[in-house]
């Protein structure tokens, strides 16, 4: 069987409290764990989408607009759909999301802290794809995007 979770793709939650969600998967876990025995894996997500901003706001409220609010999870497979796109390169989410860091509930507060800050400054400084691009940039976008259907 073809493995077509891997990390790097970004995949909607289906169940839960970030039913409706994006996130990017980091770690795979197949076979399991000792604490999970079914196959999950790590993901790392965008609870708040940024809010569309005009040049003629203000600068303080274009950084409160833009501000991303994160979140970081074990997923089981069967909770969440995977789309096609991935952003492996642009986003390194493998040196900062840890299991060491999801440990206890204070390293997990500082992480989706150091997340977000991230998650954020990758958002500001994406440039805007242009017309018929296909890419990186495209896959990104598509991460940040309120999820409409």
């Amino acid at each position: 069987m073809v493995r077509f979770i891997k990390p790097g793709r970004i995949v909607i939650l289906l169940t839960g409290r970030y039913a409706g969600k994006k996130a990017v998967v980091v770690r795979c876990y197949d076979e399991g764990t000792k604490d999970r025995r079914f196959p999950h894996c790590l993901v790392a997500g965008i609870e708040k989408p940024p809010l569309f901003v005009t040049p003629n706001m203000h600068e303080k409220k274009q950084e409160r607009r833009t501000r991303v609010k994160a979140f970081v999870k074990y997923v089981n497979y069967q909770h969440m759909m995977p789309t096609r796109y991935q952003v492996a390169s642009e986003i390194d989410l493998k040196g900062i999301v840890t299991d060491e860091k999801m440990s206890t509930l204070q390293s997990r507060k500082a992480l989706k802290k150091e997340l977000r800050n991230l998650l954020t400054q990758k958002y500001t400084s994406q440039a805007a794809p242009k017309k018929g691009e296909k890419g990186a940039t495209l896959h990104t976008k598509f991460l940040f995007a309120k999820l409409r259907f």
